[in-house]
């Protein structure tokens, strides 16, 4: 079992402050401070240090953060394994981004299903800002992004390479036909919300031609992946996606790809879980189970 004091520790690195962690804990804020200071002792580290009237992990409270981490995740993975086992099932609980949840991965689940109808399978759908968060929490024990994330942090696999491009209606008229990216800063842009995966890779890609999502003359942010592709297909505007999630609508002819000169994207799909778990070996075997089935990529 977790010692208690690691938790409080947890607790404190999300909150940054030790009397808000101890009125999430619904401790004394000296229970927090005894219990970091009895973390310290036994480490021989300096887990905090305040930088003016903020506090911040030290270098070595960061790893310790990391380490702590992963092992309340395996510690509720594990949990729920021995549960499993007592009642003669399985069940696999991850997440994935809109993209994948919605163009990549259905078949690839679908055949895992099949193949092993005992396993219960829960997936959930949400931006890589939240479902990083709900991997680091326990809420779920892997995920599949299409965003950033820190790699010191979190073991992984890339599932698949996919092209980013700029699409727009088949009949959007433009007042002259776009050349660079530049040429699109007077359209209208109808592109995710900040935190999703889709929306992350569009600004580095802006940043790295010196602008950002804020240089578009009118911008409409949609949660939807379907309603973006509808107001697209409906000339509302242009947007950003990947070929894997507009691929129906550019052989349909509804939508049609805009020829950038010098924009070319492409980036990965990410298998992740917790660094130096325990049980990586059994996301990896899900992994694989996952991955052996024909994929569309690049």
């Amino acid at each position: 079992m977790l010692d208690f004091r690691i938790l409080t520790f947890l607790e404190v690195c999300r909150q940054m402050n030790f009397t808000k962690a101890a009125k999430k804990l619904n401790i004394t804020q000296p229970a927090v401070s005894q219990h970091i200071k009895w973390l310290e002792r036994e480490y021989r580290i300096r887990l905090f240090e305040m930088e003016g009237k903020k506090l911040q992990l030290t270098p070595e409270g960061d790893l310790f953060r990391n380490a702590a981490m992963t092992f309340h995740h395996d510690e509720m993975y594990l949990k729920r394994s021995i549960q499993e086992m007592k009642q003669e099932k399985r069940k696999i609980n991850f997440g994935a981004t809109l993209t994948i949840g919605d163009f990549i991965l259905s078949k690839a689940v679908a055949e895992y299903i099949k193949q092993n109808p005992d396993t219960e399978v829960s997936v959930k759908i949400a931006n890589t800002e939240e479902l990083l968060r709900q991997l680091d929490g326990g809420q779920i024990d892997f995920a599949m992004v299409e965003g950033y994330f820190e790699k010191r942090e979190y073991d992984y696999r890339i599932y698949s390479r996919e092209a980013y491009t700029a699409v727009c209606g088949n009949s959007y008229l433009f007042k002259k036909e776009p050349d660079v990216l530049e040429d699109l800063l007077g359209e209208p842009l109808i592109t995710r919300e900040p935190g999703s995966g889709t929306r992350e890779i569009l600004e580095k890609s802006l940043e790295g031609r010196n602008l950002n999502v804020q240089d578009f003359k009118i911008r409409h942010e949609i949660s939807s992946l379907h309603m973006i592709k509808r107001l697209v297909s409906e000339n509302c505007g242009i947007t950003f996606l990947y070929e894997a999630a507009v691929r129906e609508e550019l052989e349909n002819g509804t939508l049609r790809k805009l020829k950038l000169r010098d924009f070319s994207v492409v980036h990965d799909f990410t298998f992740v879980w917790r660094r130096h778990s325990i049980f990586s070996q059994d996301y990896l075997d899900i992994f694989n189970s996952l991955h052996k089935d024909d994929m569309y990529t690049i």
